[in-house]
């Protein structure tokens, strides 16, 4: 067994995850709970880790606002779509590619960071705990770890009211995975633990797509996308709303 390279489904996930209401509900719980927390290290220039950050959605983002980045992924693919969207900016981005996986990442050759992200990898990892304990060694004190990860209960309970009972039985194992499902999602109190024994602070909590996984298929003649991801920001704080995330993201300060 291995990690999961997504140089095959490169197009498939750019287009699937990124190019959908998915993609934007991910996009604006992320950010509203970043940009505070990143506006309150101080106002200059800061080193971010991007770990496993494929083409680097927030990345671009973030190094637009001035900040150096080092964006890293296992993928090729996914590393040259990064390129040519950098490329293509309408200002110059300090980002560094780096085609690695993200265990191979060291202090010696790329330093600390005031900020590391990992979204959206822990769950195709084979040891998930090892390699975030690794990348907590890449951040400074005081330095915020940023994580979202696939949560196993969601999982389940989306497929609970999709009427899957033997998919449940089984544990959620199927023979064949199909591409994008991840293949070792988490608990969120098993993460919540590694957290204390990281001795990492939380700042903050949030289910990401709380509403929309579990949405009915025939909607309301007036509904409102924009209006989905508005209660998908003000519900995905509070529980049990947000235990029911299909993602999770936890925000912490490194001691």
């Amino acid at each position: 067994m291995q990690d999961k390279n997504f140089d095959k489904l490169s197009q498939k996930f750019a287009k699937n995850i990124y190019g959908t209401t998915k993609g934007e509900i991910r996009a604006a719980v992320l950010w509203r709970d970043l940009a505070p927390q990143i506006a309150a290290l101080g106002n200059k220039s800061l080193r971010i880790l991007d770990a496993g950050g494929g083409f680097g959605f927030l990345s671009q983002k973030l190094a637009a606002m001035g900040h150096e980045v080092v964006l890293c992924d296992i993928s090729e693919q996914m590393l040259a779509q990064a390129k040519q969207q950098i490329d293509a900016a309408n200002t110059p981005l300090n980002i560094t590619l780096v085609h690695s996986p993200i265990q191979a990442l060291t202090t010696e050759q790329h330093g600390q960071f005031d900020v590391v992200l990992c979204h959206a990898v822990a769950e195709w990892l084979i040891d998930a705990q090892t390699t975030l304990k690794g990348l907590l060694a890449l951040l400074k004190p005081q330095g915020l770890f940023s994580l979202m990860f696939y949560n196993k209960e969601a999982m389940r309970f989306h497929s609970l009211v999709s009427g899957n009972f033997d998919y449940v039985m089984r544990d959620m194992k199927v023979k064949k995975k199909v591409g994008l499902t991840p293949t070792h999602p988490l608990y969120i109190e098993d993460v919540r633990l590694w957290f204390n024994q990281w001795q990492l602070t939380m700042v903050c909590q949030s289910g990401v797509r709380v509403i929309n996984d579990y949405l009915k298929h025939h909607l309301p003649p007036n509904f409102d996308t924009q209006q989905l991801i508005e209660m998908e920001l003000l519900y995905s704080q509070r529980e049990p709303y947000l235990s029911l995330g299909r993602y999770v993201h936890f925000l912490a300060k490194k001691a």
